[in-house]
């Protein structure tokens, strides 16, 4: 288990906590600031989640609170700023005006960002203090975190075992209290797998309802940022801050349904949410040959439980998911090769020497880069190159379209689909590190709904004893594009039962 910090906070605390804090004047936000600060920076000595803290614009962010305070009232504050006075950690893929941004490479070391993302701007705006940069996969591309340029990230609750990736740093953060919640980015599983391997809720949303302005890019028509809280409460208060139009973005899409949605359904308490009764689907596919048997028993439990619940339901067939590894890393590979060619060593961050000759121009992306995004760039070269690109990525292009009308024509038939979110406990160090497909098969039952552009979240089920460790496992529901709403309902009930248990 992770070491924990001497501090009167409790191990992980929600956003009601800390309101609850404020509005009982027990706290004020320069003194849960400070608290958060000193604790993360005594717990992760050993996780290596966060990659630089940033401690003036947090010591700005909470006296801006104080004066809110001081000029509205606490009630008031927290009434207008859903996340008022909320510590927490984003991705170091996010860029924050003024602040370092590496995306854990060495390529852009140095690199200061001229400007801010734009959900940055929107958890600002809404009263959430920034603590923390995190560490994950370099790029973003990864399973593990172990491919950092700055050192791999620890699985807080086995510090022998990865936290999973490439976000594996904002989940490992708020999995051992480091933050009340993160902001992580998806293209193919990158918050739910890490989600599930350190035991917090963990959404990707449609495509299109967050932002991508000021998040540096993997592959385009994939990414999508989502939040990592610790409970389903805090992840729909974050993720309503975070969707919206925004003019910066063209894939992004008009939200006013959804947010209002999201926020009836937040004022309901969570026992509101069973009225509800689903058709959920059960895809034979997802309960593939290497499942862990106790990850494939918590989840049927689960389902057996909803069932009983007044639940239905049923299977469902997804025939094309036996193509999805290929599509995936077709597409997202020549989309990386495109979005990291910029990355040069002259024009971000530290620049080449004008006394040095051309060759060091050369050398600087095998010298910079790593291991795993030399490989994808040299795949997705390859792949998009003259005469492979209709073998390759166009065919890629067309089977992807017939995986989303697959997903389309099931959701015909069925509200939800329920399955496991990674077929595997967190996996130790090293384990496949020699074995590159080994490694790309832990997100095998997540990127679908990457590439069909549809939500999917992570829930936690609990702990189970394996290899002599207790260690987290979880559960993942898939919906229609903008059922984000359904989603979080079944996710409330899927959480009661872990509380019941």
């Amino acid at each position: 288990m992770y070491p924990r910090a001497s501090t009167n906070l409790k191990l992980r605390q929600t956003i009601d906590d800390i309101h609850s804090q404020y509005l009982n004047s027990t706290s004020t936000p320069l003194e849960i600031t400070k608290q958060y600060l000193s604790r993360s920076k005594s717990i992760d000595k050993d996780i290596n989640s966060v990659l630089r803290f940033v401690d003036d614009l947090a010591i700005t962010q909470a006296n801006y609170c104080q004066s809110i305070i001081d000029e509205i009232g606490i009630k008031e504050a927290i009434d207008k700023y859903p996340l008022f006075g909320i510590p927490y950690n984003l991705k170091d893929n996010v860029l924050v005006e003024g602040q370092i941004a590496t995306s854990a490479s060495l390529i852009i070391k140095d690199f200061i960002s001229p400007y801010s993302a734009t959900i940055y701007k929107r958890l600002s705006e809404a009263g959430a203090i920034l603590i923390s940069q995190s560490n994950l996969d370099e790029w973003a591309v990864g399973s593990s975190t172990e491919n950092s340029a700055y050192g791999a990230s620890h699985n807080p609750f086995d510090l022998s075992r990865v936290p999973g990736g490439s976000s594996g740093g904002p989940a490992a953060n708020v999995g051992s209290g480091q933050s009340v919640f993160s902001i992580g980015s998806d293209t193919g599983g990158s918050i739910r797998q890490p989600a599930s391997f350190c035991d917090v809720v963990g959404i990707k949303p449609t495509y299109g309802t967050v932002p991508r302005y000021g998040i540096m890019p993997l592959a385009s028509s994939l990414d999508q940022a989502g939040p990592f809280t610790n409970n389903v409460q805090d992840n729909i208060s974050v993720l309503k801050v975070l969707i919206g139009k925004d003019i910066l973005d063209q894939t992004t899409v008009e939200s006013n349904r959804l947010e209002s949605d999201l926020t009836n359904l937040g004022i309901h308490n969570r026992d509101d949410s069973s009225n509800k009764k689903f058709k959920i689907g059960i895809p034979t596919q997802y309960f593939v040959q290497g499942l862990e048997p106790q990850i494939r028993d918590a989840v049927w439990s689960n389902i057996k439980a909803l069932e009983l619940k007044g639940h239905t339901i049923i299977e469902i067939d997804l025939p094309l998911t036996k193509y999805g590894l290929a599509v995936y890393y077709t597409t997202m590979t020549v989309e990386t090769a495109s979005n990291l060619q910029r990355f040069d060593g002259i024009r971000y961050g530290s620049q080449i020497p004008a006394s040095e000759n051309f060759e060091q121009y050369y050398t600087v992306r095998s010298d910079k880069f790593g291991n795993e995004p030399k490989r994808r760039i040299m795949l997705g070269t390859f792949a998009s190159s003259s005469g492979y690109y209709d073998a390759y990525y166009n065919k890629a292009m067309m089977v992807k379209e017939l995986m989303t009308k697959d997903f389309n024509s099931v959701f015909e038939s069925c509200d939800l689909i329920l399955a496991p979110t990674t077929p595997e406990f967190p996996f130790k160090f090293n384990s496949k590190t020699t074995d590159i497909v080994k490694m790309y098969l832990s997100d095998i039952l997540v990127y679908g709904a990457n590439l069909t552009k549809i939500p999917s979240i992570n829930v936690p089920m609990g702990f189970f004893d394996f290899e002599d460790k207790q260690l987290p496992a979880g559960i993942q529901i898939m919906g229609p594009e903008y059922s984000e709403c359904s989603i979080y309902q079944l996710a409330f009930e899927i959480e009661s039962q872990r509380i019941e248990s």
